[in-house]
């Protein structure tokens, strides 16, 4: 029996020491594609003048360095045609403008030109309603034991709205982002919600509303459900290819990544208590 027990451990040892064996796997890259980061967003009570565009590439799966994009020329035209122009800060990939004018209801073009290409969206910009007031429910959740924050505002009843909500919990790395419109209850008081199960007392939480189209709002719906809720961003690491409203007019077949929207936004900051 003793030399059976042996041959078996000896047989397992063995067996369990081969699994360990490294496998390497070879994805296939595709080419690097423009991500053109532009969303213009007009904070409630501030002038929204300044304002930033972000140009980068998709990059490796394994890749811990996303590559930025320099040297291009990016503006936006109103229905005015007033142009405002963005400018890089040198070597990152990052453009702004100190002089934007946003309008509620009006019409911009936006033109990023780079390597020879030619990209272009047009948006309007989108109103948001304030946020009321914040409340705070410690036996919310599916046990009744979660604290669940709700932001309520009331709702326009003169036109169907869209709604992107942003969520940044001071004790997650990433935040969480979900839509909404306003079909069940327009013209009503509603509200956003949080989706932390494990908020507790002194935990922070800032919390964004912003006015969007009908096509954002369809775009995010995508992405957020092939992503799920709890994402960095929009356009961080995305997990599958969505088109968002942005054409390259010089290679139609060559889109770019990323999506050109303007909203007007309300933030409120809130302690758990």
């Amino acid at each position: 029996m003793k030399k059976t027990a042996l041959l078996i451990v000896f047989f397992i040892s063995i067996f369990f020491t081969s699994c360990e064996e490294v496998v390497d796997v070879d994805l296939d890259t595709a080419p690097p594609k423009l991500v053109i980061e532009a969303a213009i967003n007009w904070q409630k009570g501030t002038t929204g003048r300044q304002q930033t565009i972000k140009l980068t590439t998709t990059t490796g799966y394994f890749e811990n360095v996303i590559p930025t994009v320099s040297g291009a020329t990016i503006f936006i035209k109103n229905s005015a045609n007033e142009q405002f122009n963005f400018t890089e800060i040198p070597k990152t990939g990052r453009y702004v403008c100190n002089n934007f004018k946003p309008v509620l209801n009006t019409e911009y073009t936006l033109t990023v030109k780079t390597n020879g290409q030619t990209y272009t969206a047009v948006e309007t910009m989108k109103s948001v309603a304030p946020i009321t007031h914040i409340e705070q429910n410690n036996e919310g959740g599916f046990t009744g034991k979660d604290i669940e924050i709700r932001a309520y505002y009331n709702d326009p009843g003169d036109a169907a709205n869209f709604y992107l909500y942003k969520y940044v919990y001071s004790n997650k790395i990433k935040s969480n982002y979900y839509v909404d419109d306003d079909t069940f209850f327009q013209g009503n008081e509603f509200f956003s919600l949080s989706d932390d199960d494990e908020l507790k007392s002194g935990d922070e939480i800032e919390i964004t509303h912003f006015g969007i189209s009908k096509q954002y709002y369809n775009y995010m719906s995508i992405l957020v459900s092939i992503a799920g809720t709890n994402v960095g961003g929009p356009f961080q690491s995305p997990p599958a290819t969505v088109k968002g409203n942005i054409i390259n007019t010089t290679a139609k077949e060559n889109y770019p990544l990323g999506y050109f929207s303007l909203s007007e936004t309300d933030l409120k900051k809130y302690t758990i208590k």
